[in-house]
């Protein structure tokens, strides 16, 4: 049950303290100049995937345009490449800026704050260091051994998976960028006020006591690397992350293919729209079991919208979806007893309902 999430992470070993970082495949000269060709490349292709896609649908299969299957087939040649290098490229560039933030480091900015201030800042370095499952307990025990209040580090855990990097430049690239603005403040909101909340309720006693006896294990980050280091962290970062997601990505992709081509928007439109009270709350429930990631979920929510769903409602489902889900419940089992995942899948739950009919309402 692995949560293919957005984070590089080594589940075998901790990196040594003397490792100054990745060994460098080339010389400096040779590395910068095949990543200059490698961005000139990615341009090119990216900029002609539209043509290519029609070419391939309407004149190489024959489908006809506006037909269902033409419609569906068309999306799925069209999102797939273009979700996967906009993934390439921002894995790389967030991978580059994870090579400057330690597991070390983040313990000791978010330790040395009160704790609404620890809060605002959990929740934005959860944008740029997301956990996958084998990372998510080191990183618990780091912060709650290291100080760091329950409540901040609960901010760190909520806005992780749901407002990383893949989340957003995904937003972004599929549906603008208001859109992408809209869904990372909302994220943001939730992971720092359901934190201070739980900070609130002073649940330290139902953390596992086995938590505050662990060591935590390090991101493979080092402030010590060199610029051309970093670039090659990076560049593991998208063999090791894009390697995980990829097959999540293109699965989603086809489920919003299908949904883009077949699904009628008024039937979407009654089940997922504004008119029906009970449809946020029905799609956070929905979303609950489903195992997928943002990888997988965002290209449904594209099609969702696309056929007439509320924002609000699809919102709710996304949000459900990613930090909420049941797998990640069944992780967190391991640090976490069950009052304070009770308590913590409240609080972000309703913090997911408010947001899904706020902007079923104003939008």
């Amino acid at each position: 049950m692995e949560e293919l999430n957005f984070k590089p992470c080594s589940c075998t070993s901790a990196s040594k303290p003397e490792e100054k970082g990745p060994v460098l495949p080339v010389s400096g000269k040779a590395l910068w100049a095949v990543l200059g060709l490698g961005l000139i490349i990615w341009y090119a292709v990216y900029s002609q995937l539209p043509g290519v896609s029609d070419y391939l649908t309407f004149n190489l299969a024959g489908l006809t345009p506006g037909s269902h299957l033409g419609e569906a087939v068309r999306f799925f040649l069209y999102d797939t490449p273009k979700v996967l290098m906009l993934l390439v490229l921002a894995v790389f560039g967030i991978g580059i800026i994870r090579s400057f933030v330690t597991v070390e480091w983040t313990r000791k900015v978010l330790a040395g704050r009160k704790e609404y201030v620890g809060n605002v800042f959990a929740a934005l370095l959860g944008v740029v260091t997301p956990f996958c499952s084998c990372s998510a307990v080191p990183l618990f025990i780091g912060f709650v051994t290291g100080g760091v209040p329950l409540g901040v580090t609960f901010s760190f855990l909520i806005s992780a998976p749901m407002v990383n990097e893949v989340a957003l430049i995904m937003l972004y690239g599929l549906m603008g960028w208001k859109v992408a603005a809209l869904y990372f403040v909302t994220g943001i909101a939730i992971a720092i006020i359901a934190g201070w909340t739980i900070g609130r309720l002073h649940m330290e006693k139902h953390v596992e006591d086995w938590v505050r006896l662990a060591t935590a294990q390090n991101s493979g980050a080092d402030s010590r690397m060199s610029i051309e280091e970093r670039v090659v962290f990076g560049l593991e970062a998208v063999r090791d992350i894009i390697g995980k997601v990829w097959l999540y990505v293109v699965l989603g992709i086809a489920a919003g293919a299908v949904i883009h081509g077949y699904v009628p928007e008024d039937m979407m439109a009654s089940i997922m729209g504004k008119d029906a009270w009970w449809a946020v709350p029905a799609s956070v429930v929905l979303g609950i079991p489903m195992y997928t990631n943002a990888a997988g979920v965002i290209p449904i929510v594209d099609a969702l919208l696309g056929k007439g769903a509320a924002l609000g409602t699809v919102l709710a489902f996304m949000m459900s979806v990613i930090a909420l889900s049941f797998p990640e419940m069944v992780i967190l089992r391991r640090v976490l007893k069950p009052r304070l995942i009770a308590v913590f899948a409240g609080v972000v739950g309703l913090g997911i309902l408010i947001v899904g009919y706020l902007f079923n309402m104003v939008i």
